[in-house]
């Protein structure tokens, strides 16, 4: 693990600025002010000369300082050059030592306050060399992608010829292994890092998204069962094969189903190879760190999918699941700790800008409508999408799987209130997005037409409807989605202040385990996606006679052929300015559920009512599907403008999530042909 990322900056900037929020008297006499052997405060003072080369060396952009509340001013280059080597950094803290040293023999006037700041560096400096893993990481992290290839070894050689056992494993599976890959398909690094990047963008208002979770969970123990028992017992494997059973099987309603299904598998599979390789670079450094991390968890995943099927993905989901719910509520912790324990974590918080700390967040993009229906709809739509799905098949019993939707709502409603919140809402008091102006007002930085502005809190939410991006702390990221980052540079940097050098240990392996909930979350993706195209498309439009066998080869070889599409389009992301498929974390998982949530019609159609005809399901669903399209940045992508999307939509799509917008449009069309269809 790295040292934290530092900035060169001049000697004078070592004095803390305005958003330490201390009182003048308090702050030690600016070195370009500083007296020597004389006490008159009238007499002109000449140019102080220029500081020695070992006062201009790169410092932290933020520290802390007695009572833990300091913060730096952020000038000079970007992150990627201001990282300094941590030899350079060793003899940097050794420097600053001497001078210590040398000002306190001097007896200098306002030796006291310089030699404060030069102990303040030197301490920074010691605390970054001291964190320094070596190649601790890399072993960390190759022992834990062995052992998930033993696992997939071990799903291999427990297997059974057949589908039912490669997708389903059996339909054997009990309710802690159920319960452990229902949360770990469900959080994944949308919820480690996407969510308290978002809350450390907005605020406390993306806070209050966590009442999707026990939504979800009532979805599992109400949908989920009704599902598994017309699974069990009529033998289906996807979503298609129900809904196809109840309306026929026509080849428009299977690829209908099919397509969601897919558009749902695709953003997340790349949103979470994206997040490993984020998590490669945050924690080994280096020019090439996010490709190789990205392409390792890419291998891996694919790896033992192929070999093991559902058995080895719920085992592995199975431990990453634990893994993932210890280092959010450690990361947390953490946070917390960082600003001296409950009282005053919550008392810093209240100092927060205004917009942090209401409704509809630091961008107004979540007014209370929206919310409302963010809430419902990605609590549904995450729980009927195809991996969630073919969950619910595979658990052994009823019971059992309603006992996983108690222990899913219970354990990550905590992990997300006590986990994402506090990283989020703490990250923007260690790292803060907006500091006050000579004013005292709060500002943000936003990136708009390439350049760097300071924009005041008033004006912020116009200027980002004209298309400006905030930024976060330098510390933090250098672009606007590097808010996503927040978690991971609380772990690194906070929790070895909460447990000692153990802390540096353990925070490795919980940055792991985020790329573990990547992992987590892709694996169950790509093996839906897997017995989709294979059982709907393959076998069942392509070639409907073709051997079981045949179709589980075919099967191994969609998974091939997906992770290589989601890794092309994290690289081409990456290297092109005018194509974009990935953005932010959370967006994109955004986009997914708002696609999948268009299965909800039929499914409380199969389900409950039964009053819906084939016709209405499949106009239905196109309609869905197309509003979702207008409303996302494939809108964008595929026309080059937004334009569309914004004369059309902007109004409606600052009030209301997207999904809900095409559940509405979707429900509208289905009910009114299945009426017209009975009269």
């Amino acid at each position: 693990m790295g040292a934290p990322a530092l900035l060169r900056r001049p000697a004078d900037a070592l004095l803390p600025v305005a958003s330490d929020r201390v009182a003048p008297e308090q702050h030690p006499t600016p070195l370009g002010q500083a007296r020597i052997g004389s006490h008159d405060t009238n007499r002109k003072q000449p140019d102080p000369a220029p500081p020695p080369a070992w006062l201009s060396v790169a410092t932290p952009v933020r520290a802390r300082d007695g009572d833990g509340a300091g913060a730096w001013a952020a000038t000079g280059e970007s992150r990627a050059k201001r990282r300094p080597r941590e030899p350079a950094l060793s003899r940097a803290a050794g420097d600053l030592r001497l001078g210590v040293v040398l000002v306190r023999r001097s007896g200098c006037g306002g030796g006291d306050g310089l030699s404060h700041h030069l102990e303040t560096q030197r301490r920074l400096m010691d605390t970054a060399v001291t964190t320094d893993l070596g190649w601790l990481p890399h072993f960390c992290l190759a022992g834990y992608l062995l052992f998930l290839l033993g696992i997939g070894l071990w799903g291999f050689r427990k297997r059974q010829a057949g589908e039912e056992d490669y997708y389903l494993a059996g339909r054997g599976q009990g309710w802690l292994v159920s319960s452990l890959t229902i949360m770990a398909t469900f959080f994944s690094s949308a919820a480690m890092l996407g969510a308290p990047g978002m809350v450390y963008k907005e605020g406390v208002v993306f806070a209050l998204f966590a009442l999707n979770v026990p939504l979800s969970g009532a979805a599992i123990y109400v949908l989920g069962n009704r599902i598994r028992k017309l699974g069990h017992t009529h033998g289906h494997v996807t979503p298609a094969d129900l809904i196809c059973s109840h309306y026929g099987s026509p080849v428009a309603l299977r690829c209908l189903v099919a397509l969601i299904g897919f558009l749902y598998a695709v953003p997340y599979v790349v949103i979470q190879i994206q997040a490993g390789g984020l998590i490669s670079s945050q924690l080994f450094g280096g020019e090439h760190a996010f490709e190789i991390g990205a392409c390792l968890l890419s291998l891996v995943t694919m790896l033992y999918i192929m070999i093991g099927g559902m058995r080895s993905v719920a085992w592995t989901d199975a431990l990453q699941g634990t893994l993932l719910m210890g280092g959010m509520l450690l990361a947390g912790a953490a946070a917390v700790a960082a600003l001296g324990g409950p009282s005053a974590f919550f008392a810093k918080v209240a100092e927060l800008p205004r917009t942090s700390l209401s409704v509809p967040g630091t961008t107004g993009s979540f007014t209370p409508e929206k919310l409302f229906t963010l809430c419902i709809f990605g609590a549904l739509g995450s729980m009927i999408q195809p991996a969630q799905w073919m969950r619910f098949y595979a658990a052994k019993s009823a019971k059992a799987l309603r006992r996983s939707a108690v222990i899913f709502a219970l354990g990550l409603t905590a992990c997300f209130l006590f986990g994402v919140m506090l990283v989020g809402l703490g990250g923007q008091v260690l790292y803060p997005v907006a500091k006050p102006n000579t004013n005292g007002a709060f500002e943000y930085q936003v990136q708009i037409d390439g350049q760097t502005v300071a924009v005041p809190e008033a004006g912020l939410a116009k200027r980002l409807a004209k298309g400006g991006k905030p930024l976060p702390h330098p510390d933090v990221g250098a672009g606007s989605r590097d808010f996503d980052q927040i978690m991971v540079v609380v772990l690194k940097r906070h929790l070895p202040e909460l447990l000692g050098p153990a802390g540096l240990l353990l925070g490795t392996l919980i940055i792991i385990a985020i790329m573990a909930a990547a992992m987590s979350t892709a694996d169950s993706n790509l093996h839906a996606m897997s017995a989709v195209l294979t059982r709907d498309i393959y076998g069942g439009i392509l070639r409907p006679g073709a051997p079981e066998k045949n179709r589980l080869w075919v099967g191994r070889g969609v998974i091939a052929a997906a992770t290589m599409l989601s890794l092309g389009m994290v690289f081409v992301s990456r290297s092109s300015e005018s194509f974009d498929p990935v953005g932010m974390i959370m967006p994109m998982s955004l986009l997914a559920i708002a696609f999948s949530s268009q299965l909800l019609p039929v499914t409380f159609d199969v389900l409950f009512l039964k009053r819906g005809s084939r016709r209405g399901a499949i106009a239905g669903i196109v309609a869905g599907m197309l509003v979702v399209l207008m409303f996302s940045p494939l809108l964008a992508i595929v026309t080059g403008s937004d334009s569309a999307a914004v004369g059309l939509f902007a109004r409606l799509k600052q009030i209301a999530d997207i999904g809900f917008c095409g559940v509405v449009v979707n429900v509208s069309l289905f009910a009114l042909l299945s009426t017209a269809k009975r009269r």
